[in-house]
């Protein structure tokens, strides 16, 4: 059937219209003259192909397959994007993303900004930071040079959020021009690769980048902005339908890669891995290991290839030997074997008595305790700084362990530094959980949004309590938990580091002082463990001092992305596979 309206008679809006009208043979009368035959556009990340400029689904199809290694492609706007898939089965799929859409001529965009961030333009010299965040999130990075290239591209509009404060850039987001990239008669946009650092405490900046971008494109006197977004994401679909996007019935198709590969192998067996556990098993499967999930629930996984098995715990495998990680386990015997080996660490004592812990405190000032076995921040209280409050605290440490130790607080940084096959791989500073105010919500309801964000950037493993020692903290800061924090003012509401406790995690391994490396690799080799995280306390990771704090045997390589923790491991566990992650 040929459509004889014109383009100001068409309702640009109509999502059906928009899905089943513009492909090819079917074009409004005159729009093949308006439209570039073959139109796309390069994203860093892989093209975006308008499927609708092309003359049939085996040009399309052919265009789709022809994505360049290491890239992701998004076809968009098919009329039957089967048709397209049936022409190559084995190279193409359907990818279970939703397209969302805003009416932008209707759209309340107008907002109040957010408090402590600032929307512009992409420099040449945010790629950096851009592609980190990327990484963080499990995204593809954009090519070397994207960013300044992007600059001399109409077709493309590339947004940053970056603190106020500190410069430093917080999230990023990519709008296409339709009418600059294919001539689009229906005055279209499109917005993708929206990220934002997971490890960022300022709210709001997704919806702040999305509006920003809807409100230049309005400008720009485009119709409509569309996205696409993976049909499980819940939490990026309640933003969007907040904002006014509605979802239409439009299809993308791309090409088979191991980038995607998620998206058509179909669901495993392996949903209930936690994250540390799962960035192990993908990494073994993309090189053709078996993997045998033996209790999900806790982490344990059997790996096989030829006739070697290994059983892991996470990043705790066979390789790691009973006494290695013994030591570890107790931190008194890890300050015996470190400082043996002629390694700095913070001068303890066991909770005895009570003149010895006056003594104690008398001689530090303040102070650290801590179980003399255990993970993950419990039963841990630091700055202590009264005898009442050094008690209480041995008291709570002793529901994790009947065994507390005492320790000087060390001034300085937190860092993580993990050594794999006794070389480091990553480091990173951790910061202790904390809020910034708005000027309109309590200090409790910012934990709790803050605490969504974490478990939605961590898979559900960093959260903030509200427990006692977090109001210890806010009203050690002369705050109270219903509190209402002024707009931009920050909040440390956690004395520890911890991730499991809403701690923050930032890469550092380029700024590694080589001193701190060679510490780190010594200590692991006094240990005698193959795969260990230790906790450093620093004044600065680009200087050589330091006071290891303990050792953790079981270390989360998913948080230290992006370096190669997990494809270390696995070259660990299984050399003969090194160079096929």
């Amino acid at each position: 059937m040929t459509m004889t309206k014109t383009t100001e008679d068409r309702d640009p809006m109509d999502p059906v219209r928009m899905a089943s009208l513009k492909h090819w043979g079917d074009l409004p009368e005159g729009a093949s003259e308006r439209m570039t035959d073959e139109a796309e556009v390069d994203c860093g990340w892989g093209r975006l192909i308008f499927g609708q400029t092309y003359g049939s689904p085996e040009r399309l199809a052919e265009a789709i397959r022809r994505e360049a290694p290491g890239h992701r492609d998004v076809a968009l706007y098919i009329r039957d994007p089967h048709v397209v898939v049936a022409l190559a089965p084995q190279q193409l799929f359907l990818d279970p993303s939703h397209t969302f859409r805003l009416a932008l001529r209707a759209a309340p965009l107008e907002a109040p900004p957010a408090a402590g961030l600032r929307i512009r333009a992409a420099r040449a010299e945010d790629e950096a930071a851009v592609n980190r965040i990327y990484l963080s999130r499990s995204m593809v990075t954009v090519r070397d040079g994207f960013f300044a290239d992007a600059q001399d591209d109409a077709a493309l509009l590339l947004l940053v959020a970056e603190d106020a404060d500190s410069g430093a850039v917080l999230g990023a987001a990519t709008g296409v021009d339709h009418v600059v990239a294919c001539n689009d008669p229906d005055a279209g946009a499109s917005l993708w690769s929206l990220a934002v650092d997971p490890q960022g405490t300022r709210p709001g900046v997704g919806e702040a980048l999305v509006r920003a971008l809807a409100a230049r494109f309005r400008a720009r006197g485009r119709s409509y902005l569309d996205l696409s977004v993976m049909h499980d994401n819940a939490e990026a679909i309640a933003l969007y339908e907040k904002l006014g996007f509605e979802r239409v019935p439009v299809y993308c198709v791309k090409n088979k890669n191991p980038i995607n590969e998620k998206l058509f192998v179909g669901p495993d067996s392996f949903g209930e891995l936690n994250v540390y556990a799962r960035i192990l098993v993908d990494e073994a499967r993309r090189r053709g290991i078996g993997v045998e999930v033996l209790d999900a629930g806790h982490g344990y996984f059997r790996l096989g290839l030829g006739g070697r098995t290994i059983t892991c715990r996470e990043s705790l495998s066979e390789l790691t030997s009973a006494i290695a990680m013994s030591r570890c386990d107790d931190k008194r015997v890890t300050r015996r074997v470190l400082t043996d080996a002629g390694l700095r660490m913070p001068e303890q004592m066991f909770a005895g008595s009570r003149d010895a812990l006056r003594a104690f405190l008398a001689r530090h000032g303040r102070v650290v305790v801590k179980p003399a076995r255990g993970e993950q921040g419990r039963g841990v209280k630091v700055d202590l700084r009264s005898l009442a409050e050094v008690e209480r605290a041995i008291a709570g440490a002793r529901r994790f362990c009947e065994d507390v130790i005492v320790e000087e607080l060390v001034p300085g940084e937190d860092l993580r530094v993990v050594v794999i096959d006794y070389r480091v791989v990553a480091a990173a500073t951790r910061s202790p959980a904390q809020v910034t105010g708005d000027g309109r919500n309590s200090v409790r309801t910012l934990i709790a949004k803050q605490s969504r964000r974490r478990r939605a950037a961590t898979g559900g493993e960093s959260s903030i309590p509200l427990d006692a020692e977090t109001r210890r903290c806010v009203e050690s800061a002369g705050r109270s938990m219903d509190a209402v924090l002024p707009a931009g003012e920050t909040l440390v509401v956690r004395k520890t580091a911890n991730l499991h406790t809403g701690g923050t995690i930032h890469d550092v391994t380029e700024r590694l002082h080589p001193e701190l490396a060679a510490v780190a690799e010594r200590a692991a080799r006094a240990l005698e463990i193959p795969v260990v995280g230790f906790d450093f306390i620093v004044p600065d990771v680009e200087g050589s001092a330091y006071a290891i704090i303990e050792a953790n045997e079981r270390p989360g390589l998913a948080n230290h992305e992006p370096q190669p923790t997990a494809e270390r491991f696995v070259d660990l566990l299984f050399p003969q596979t090194r160079g096929q992650a």
